[in-house]
């Protein structure tokens, strides 16, 4: 009797074999990470402007610096986030228009119907909801109370926005664990910070991923 076929595994894995394969686990390590180095940059920043006030009420204004200096820190990793799914310049009318249709026959009514409105496309994981864009993809865990931002180099960017998206899709649907360790992480956090910062046309696809993230946790 043969044994189970091993499951496949993205050759750009390959290439960066000085990285564990992501699980879920580590998924959870890397996101307290990210979290607690905010925290050390920030804290610091909040606790001098407190402590320069207390001190010397006359300090306002630059305890006032302090603060804004702690809250432009996470926005800036934010924008970070957002960044991965901004969409980039679009090529000829009619060959974004073929690509769409090639990426529609990938995917089903609604992510059809949300790809027209968005640019981006939801696929459900193991690892959790994913927004697939040109170049990046955010996934959002069961529960929806975190996303994880990861940049990913097209495998051509001349290539029509429907095709690079396709080209991610068929790459995560391949090989989701190695899609995520191949990609950069570049945010993780709480998806309202990520919102913020993403286009207007972009919120609909977090959104949505969010709540099937949230069903996914029931």
């Amino acid at each position: 009797m043969q044994g189970a076929a091993a499951p496949s595994q993205l050759p750009e894995v390959a290439a960066v074999p000085w990285r564990p394969r992501v699980d879920a686990a580590r998924l959870r390590g890397r996101g307290r990470l990210w979290t607690a180095t905010t925290v050390a940059h920030v804290a610091p920043l909040v606790a001098v402007a407190a402590g320069m006030v207390a001190l010397e009420p006359l300090a306002a204004p630059v305890s006032a610096i302090a603060l804004a200096l702690a809250w432009a820190i996470p926005a800036l990793y934010a924008q970070r986030g957002g960044n991965v799914v901004r969409p980039a310049r679009r090529g000829g009318e009619a060959a974004e228009r073929r690509a769409a249709g090639l990426l529609g026959d990938l995917v089903g009514h609604e992510a059809r119907e949300l790809h027209a409105r968005t640019g981006l496309v939801l696929e459900r994981g193991g690892l959790g909801t994913w927004v697939v864009g040109e170049a990046g993809a955010l996934l959002v865990a069961p529960g929806g109370r975190r996303v994880w931002c990861w940049c990913v180099r097209a495998a051509d960017p001349a290539l029509p926005a429907g095709d690079r998206v396709a080209h991610l899709l068929l790459a995560l649907r391949e090989d989701e664990a190695g899609f995520a360790t191949v990609a950069n992480l570049a945010f993780s956090g709480a998806p309202w910070r990520v919102r913020a910062r993403m286009g207007r046309r972009a919120r609909p696809a977090l959104d949505a991923a969010v709540a099937a993230a949230r069903l996914d946790r029931r």
